[in-house]
């Protein structure tokens, strides 16, 4: 059985971008700015931890690499990149459009103790792979008791 910490916080942040968000389509097409670019969506991410390295994945379906942009600068990564919209089919023969496009962008905090040299990132199969590894000294060490 594993134990998860609860953070009853996660779940009012997530409903206020929710609402933002909804807020800022509303205004949007009232004002007949429908195909204004904003950062209307963020990609999804697992972030965890290995030994060495903190590990972030992010969801990016048919965003090419070249259409992502990565900072680290502060301890705060940032993605920015924007998802097209095929140019093959026009909008108006769509049935449903529920997938979002458009600009997006991501920003995560990273604790202190990372080594913004050695960051490396891989895109394969739509999922972008961010490794930041840890300073050595920050490495956990066993002391032996003499």
């Amino acid at each position: 059985m594993t134990i998860t910490r609860w953070d009853p916080f996660q779940d009012l942040i997530s409903l206020q971008e929710r609402m933002n968000r909804l807020f800022d389509e509303t205004l949007r097409s009232q004002a007949g700015e429908e195909e204004a670019p904003s950062a209307a969506w963020a990609p999804v991410v697992d972030i965890y931890e290995t030994e060495f390295a903190i590990v972030v994945k992010a969801d990016l379906p048919e965003v090419s690499k070249t259409d992502i942009d990565i900072k680290v600068e502060n301890n705060v990564l940032t993605m920015r990149g924007e998802r097209k919209l095929s140019e093959e089919i026009k909008k108006e023969d769509y049935f449903r459009m529920e997938r979002q496009y458009g600009i997006f962008k991501r920003s995560l905090s990273l604790p202190g103790d990372i080594d913004q040299k050695g960051i490396k990132a891989s895109h394969e199969d739509g999922v972008l792979t961010i490794e930041i590894p840890k300073q050595s000294d920050s490495k956990p060490r066993q002391i032996k008791i003499t």
